[in-house]
């Protein structure tokens, strides 16, 4: 039975860019394939207001897709779930439909999300499969107890369905992208963005990606993908992010995914996030001439021991290795770090500046403290070290810092390597970035301004100074 279907995205993170709402273009082709008609509402894009969409649309069902949970910054905190109280009140406020939540961040809590925002149902895990099924169970008045990963209430509490994953992704047409859309995130982030697999079999211990998408890969075939960007050029984009947890998961993946883009002869330019380990120069010169721009690596740390303590399974000659090919084949590279987690030290902390000397032409963005999120080894660490309880509410951040080191402590080094090395970016960004990052998007520049900002604080550096101040 069709029914109409407000896909609905309340995520009003914009650092360091805003972002696509990709998840709910595959729930659009999955309903298109289905017979439904969709329409979209963005809280980011300017254009028509939820309450006369509401009206003149009168979907049967609204999705909404929660997909950030809080920034991720130890002294910043800012939260996005309490939107979700005021965005259920203002649709039941205007019509009558079910209301069903469901992304990323939803699915790291779901009881906890579905009894605050009041909704009628919600999806943990990959919602294309699900979500359809329950409009279709909920349409005909047939059971909706079997359905994967749904979240509802029964017998006067909130139950939790085992998560199913989806086999593969469905390739996403152009009417998948809302051109409104698509003219709105071009304009304000500079690019789009490609999902080429999911699932990770990796064992960082604060990594919430085997949670939410399941611990085995599941790929797309390349020509699929190689379709999707030319279909993403041909509506005005210049740049590509592959937003993959780890996009190296298989070199015959990556292989082949430039191979299917070369053949192609596209223009896009594109980055994605690497695991610094098994790259080597032919494959990232590969890589480079299909397009590949920026490579951003999850190094985590610098130090053995520390990597040793997250879960990494790498070491720094790993990460020292995968620069090193990243920038003979032209690959402009930058190294995300977690610092003060399980096993950081103040000597180790200096040991990880040390090592990054070795790192020729790198950006290191650095952060502070490790959130802890539930169902995560970290989490499991911190009950066992009594850092938390089994009824600690983790919705509202709570952060992981190693013993003996404090916030302060960790900034105060940071802003120390951050004087000798400008290349390291540290903390929240400084006002002075929103406005550079005006400026470069004004000027039509695209892709990840990580490089521009490290170039900015080597020529000004006193301008980077209240990146590190509480705000």
């Amino acid at each position: 039975m069709k029914r109409r279907v407000l896909l609905f995205s309340v995520n009003r993170c914009v650092t360091p860019d805003p972002v696509f709402p990709l998840g709910l273009a595959h729930l659009n082709a999955a309903l298109r394939a289905s017979g439904h008609e969709t329409r979209w509402h963005d809280v980011q894009s300017p254009g028509e207001a939820l309450e006369p969409l509401l009206v003149e649309f009168a979907p049967h069902v609204v999705g909404i897709s929660l997909r950030n949970i809080d920034d991720v910054l130890i002294r910043k905190q800012e939260t996005y779930y309490g939107d979700l109280v005021t965005w259920v009140a203002r649709i039941r406020a205007v019509h009558a439909c079910t209301i069903v939540i469901g992304g990323s961040g939803f699915s790291l809590f779901p009881e906890r999300l579905l009894e605050l925002s009041g909704a009628d149902f919600g999806i943990q895990g990959e919602g294309e499969r699900s979500f359809t099924e329950l409009i279709e169970a909920l349409a005909t008045g047939g059971p909706i107890g079997g359905i994967a990963g749904l979240v509802e209430r029964r017998e006067g509490r909130i139950v939790v369905n085992p998560g199913g994953t989806s086999e593969a992704m469905g390739p996403l047409e152009e009417i998948d992208r809302p051109a409104a859309l698509v003219a709105h995130y071009l304009g304000a982030g500079g690019m789009l963005n490609v999902q080429t697999q999911r699932g990770c079999a990796h064992t960082c211990c604060y990594c919430t990606y085997p949670l939410i998408e399941g611990r085995r890969n599941r790929r797309r075939e390349p020509e699929d993908v190689a379709e999707e960007f030319a279909r993403i050029e041909a509506q005005g984009a210049s740049y590509v992010f592959i937003v993959d947890s780890i996009f190296n998961s298989s070199p015959q993946h990556v292989a082949g995914m430039c191979e299917a883009i070369r053949r192609r002869r596209l223009r896009l330019r594109w980055g994605c996030f690497l695991r610094p380990q098994g790259l080597d120069v032919e494959l990232m010169r590969l890589m480079r001439e299909a397009g590949l721009a920026h490579a951003e690596f999850g190094s985590d740390s610098f130090c053995d021991s520390v990597l040793e303590s997250y879960g990494k399974q790498l070491t720094f000659a790993d990460i020292l290795q995968s620069h090193q090919a990243a920038r003979s084949a032209g690959v402009e590279a930058c190294h995300f770090l977690i610092c003060g987690g399980p096993g950081e030290t103040a000597q180790t902390l200096e040991e990880g500046h040390r090592h990054s000397l070795q790192l020729d032409e790198a950006v290191i963005m650095a952060m502070v403290g490790m959130r802890i999120y539930p169902g995560t080894a970290l989490h499991r660490r911190a009950l066992r070290e009594g850092r938390v309880t089994e009824t600690t509410d983790l919705l509202p951040p709570v952060y992981y810092l190693a013993p003996g080191l404090t916030e302060e402590v960790v900034f105060q080094r940071l802003d120390e390597f951050r004087a000798r090395s400008p290349n390291w970016i540290a903390g929240h960004p400084a006002p002075e970035y929103a406005k550079l990052v005006q400026r470069l998007r004004s000027r039509g520049v695209t892709g990840p301004l990580w490089s521009y900002f490290a170039v900015l604080q080597r020529l000004r550096p006193a301008m980077s100074q209240p990146a590190i101040v509480a705000t």
